[in-house]
């Protein structure tokens, strides 16, 4: 039977609002409130044929809804990318800002998200403009430009507490999602190596390169019954584990990839994820 997910940000989520689309849709239950006035769900017969329609309504009130199903709601691993995800920023974007590059990089970033670029291809060509920065340079972006995405933190934390197990899987730099991965509590994390020597990036990238695929295969490793994971990114590379997983959250994600998801979160934050699993907030772990 689906389950109707409506999530907003705090204060939100208006009681009419629910009430109202109980009456239309016919609910076959009571609505469930996981957090007042900003997560609710409610059982239907079947979805709704105007659900597209609707979203399109609630997003003038920065409500997401969604279609979940009422059982194994709880997923045993979180596979997550990184770069947009559970952080705000593209790591390879601010590091091209450093290298004086930064508008010409970003293009070819948000091209590649698009899904108009090889994922491989930009990688290498934005990679290579980054030629000659020093290593240092990579904490002082970590420090100065990059900032965790709101709720990821409780985010892991829950599904830990919870006895899921988690990975931060990206096509990123590893000299990113090691600090960010620790920082956020993730279990292990994989991503690309930038390339150095005598303490400068070469301009090139370890090879095999960590694109759309390696992200499938490593949730199929750490998950063989794909069902029970939920996969969250917001960029066209991300979309093979998206569609594969069990629950797949599009978050903030480039339109490619917000049409193509089962789930899509627009406009609450990385504690949507829980409310999609069943979680109420008196259960995150903060």
């Amino acid at each position: 039977m689906p389950v109707i997910s409506l999530i907003a940000p705090p204060s939100k989520l208006d009681v009419s609002l629910v009430q109202n689309l109980q009456s239309a849709w016919g609910a076959v239950g009571d609505a469930v409130w996981l957090s007042p006035d900003e997560a609710a769900e409610f059982p239907v017969d079947q979805v709704p044929t105007n659900l597209d329609t609707v979203r399109g309504d609630l997003a003038a009130m920065r409500v997401d809804i969604n279609i979940v199903p009422d059982e194994n709601r709880r997923k045993t691993l979180l596979i997550a990318d990184m770069d947009s995800t559970m952080i705000e920023q593209e790591c390879i974007d601010e590091l091209a800002v450093e290298a004086g590059v930064g508008d010409r990089v970003a293009d070819i970033t948000a091209r590649a998200m698009n899904g108009e670029l090889d994922f491989e291809e930009a990688i290498i060509e934005r990679v290579s403009l980054l030629k000659g920065l020093p290593l240092s340079i990579i904490e002082k972006v970590i420090e100065t430009r990059i900032s965790l995405a709101s709720g990821g933190r409780t985010l892991v934390q829950t599904m830990k507490a919870n006895g899921a197990y988690t990975a931060l899987v990206s096509g990123g730099f590893v000299q990113f999602t090691e600090v960010i991965g620790g920082r956020l509590g993730f279990g292990e994390t994989r991503a690309n190596r930038l390339n150095s020597e005598d303490g400068h990036l070469t301009g090139d990238v370890a090879r095999p390169i960590l694109g759309r695929e390696a992200k499938v295969e490593a949730l199929q490793e750490l998950c063989p019954k794909v069902e029970n994971a939920i996969a969250v990114g917001d960029g066209a590379n991300d979309l093979g584990m998206i569609q594969l997983a069990g629950m797949g959250v599009a978050l903030h994600a480039k339109p490619i990839v917000a049409a193509a998801a089962p789930q899509r979160v627009d406009h609450g934050d990385l504690t949507a994820l829980l409310y999609l699993q069943g979680y109420s907030r008196d259960e995150f772990v903060e």
